[in-house]
């Protein structure tokens, strides 16, 4: 017994065994756009990979500690590679479309989208109409900048 869980603990170092905030099954790691997430490693990250940067983002917090951040909705890869450029984790990222507490609004074909949490504002989402969108942004923009 007790050598079974010596196999199993060697078994794990070299895969790189993945913190529960990865997903213990096998399945991507999901993330909504426009959100973090924190991702725990078990072996210290020197590089980060990521597929498709356009729809995913990760920084090394600390060797042991990254920050997921989804930028567009799509699935993509991440790869981990320690000191030695040994693999710590490949994995999956899917990025989905925030559905809690927002509201979809259909004026023929133009969409818009609001965050409603609890009073209803405008939010850039994929797919939104462009002047919404660029409206939007431009609001955002305006109030950072009265703030720096």
């Amino acid at each position: 017994m007790l050598r079974s869980i010596a196999l199993l603990a060697v078994a794990l170092s070299s895969f790189g065994s993945v913190l529960p905030s990865f997903a213990q099954d096998g399945g991507p790691i999901t993330v909504n756009v426009n959100m973090a997430r924190i991702l725990r490693i078990s072996a210290p990250a020197a590089t980060v990979i990521v597929g498709n940067p356009g729809i995913a983002d990760v920084t090394i917090q600390d060797p042991q500690t990254l920050v997921l951040t989804g930028k567009s909705y799509g699935q993509t890869n991440l790869i981990i590679l320690d000191g030695k450029g040994q693999p710590v984790a490949d994995t999956l990222v899917e990025v989905a479309q925030m559905t809690a507490g927002t509201m979809t609004v259909y004026q023929g074909l133009n969409r818009t989208t609001l965050a409603c949490a609890p009073t209803c504002q405008p939010v850039v989402m994929m797919g939104d109409d462009t002047t919404f969108s660029t409206q939007t942004l431009a609001s955002s923009q305006l109030v950072q900048s009265a703030t720096n």
